[in-house]
């Protein structure tokens, strides 16, 4: 995939709105463009499956690529007398990184509606109320209206709607760095999808299959459907990974912009098997790819389920993102392009005697 196409598909994961449970836009624009280089669908949990076209009962044994659809995102509790939106998150946020933001509410026919993460002003508070830690219960989003009437009749805004950051992707050339929502983790998802269609006509030892999961911010719910269904020997978890540069000792980053992938050893979910991640080193090195290796005390990961199906050898590559599970996020373009150089050379070089020997 060359670099231009690279950035659109990208662009077009970023921008998708997609909360955990709410992943309808990022599936339908991945069934779409998957369509012309694998056998795709989805099910009604919107997890999505790929399948390369040169797949065969002959060939043996399948490779699983996993990444997940959803992101960090918040739900409608309820709307509060003054018009004003109640909410609770679905996955993980720091309540301070919600103050002040844009926010996209998926109101009961369909449509965006842009509101923003109030808090009382700075002039009406104490000194007390000033040192106080923000806590989520006391933030609302304010959509501009002044009754619950209005939010929930005009506006169409009542409990259970989603909502998603108010964010569009930018690409800094100079940088060459993309600034963007929902890297975790829609850049594991263009990798998947990037090194499928790179390998769409090659001629693999290996059944590949993509299952694209949802529902992982909320506990890695997709993948415990993707996993039953594909039965894979060997399983790859491609993720956004919180990059560490910009405040950890040189000695100790694990995860830094423009370093390469990522290869995690272990995170509070997940063990890499450590045949298989020798076997990623073995490529980053052979291929002359920057990498660098996690040992990470906390986190979680889809890995820990596909770790734990049949005991299938499972290792986790991932893409360094500055700034998880906030309204924008960083990502260099070359940790993207050597994530799917790393991937698809992992790829290339499986067969079933080496799965065997893992």
């Amino acid at each position: 995939m060359d670099k231009q196409s690279a950035l659109n598909l990208i662009e077009h994961l970023s921008n998708a709105n997609g909360p955990s449970g709410f992943e309808d836009e990022v599936k339908d624009y991945v069934v779409k463009t998957a369509s012309t280089f694998s056998s795709v669908h989805a099910d009604h949990m919107n997890n999505v499956y790929l399948s390369n076209k040169q797949n065969s009962p002959a060939k043996g044994k399948t490779l699983m690529l996993d990444s997940h659809l959803d992101a960090v995102g918040l739900i409608v509790q309820a709307v509060k007398p003054n018009g004003t939106i109640k909410f609770v998150p679905l996955g993980g946020w720091v309540p301070a990184n919600l103050t002040a933001e844009k926010m996209r509410i998926r109101n009961q026919d369909g449509q965006w509606i842009t509101g923003l993460v109030a808090t009382k002003p700075p002039h009406f508070m104490t000194e007390a109320e000033k040192k106080q830690p923000i806590d989520i219960a006391n933030l609302v989003i304010d959509v501009g209206t002044t009754s619950a009437e209005e939010t929930k009749e005009v506006l169409k805004i009542d409990t259970g709607c989603p909502i998603a950051p108010d964010t569009e992707w930018e690409y800094f050339k100079t940088q060459d760095v993309m600034m963007g929502k929902a890297f975790d983790n829609r850049i594991g998802t263009a990798c998947l999808m990037a090194a499928m269609s790179d390998l769409a006509e090659a001629n693999l030892d290996v059944n590949l299959v993509g299952g694209i999961a949802s529902q992982e911010e909320v506990g890695c719910r997709g993948a415990k459907v993707t996993i039953k269904k594909i039965h894979p020997d060997i399983a790859i978890c491609l993720e956004g990974c919180p990059a560490d540069d910009t405040f950890t000792p040189e000695w100790l980053i694990q995860t830094g912009l423009k370093r390469g992938p990522m290869l995690r050893d272990m995170d509070t979910s997940f063990i890499a098997n450590p045949h298989f991640q020798q076997l990623a080193v073995d490529q980053a090195k052979q291929n002359q790819i920057p990498y660098t290796r996690a040992v990470r005390t906390g986190g979680g990961i889809d890995g820990s389920e596909l770790l734990e199906y049949q005991g299938a050898p499972t290792i986790c590559i991932g893409i360094p993102v500055r700034y998880e599970h906030t309204n924008y996020g960083l990502v260099a373009y070359s940790d993207f392009e050597n994530t799917v150089k790393l991937l698809k050379s992992i790829i290339l070089a499986l067969n079933d005697e080496v799965i065997d020997a893992l």
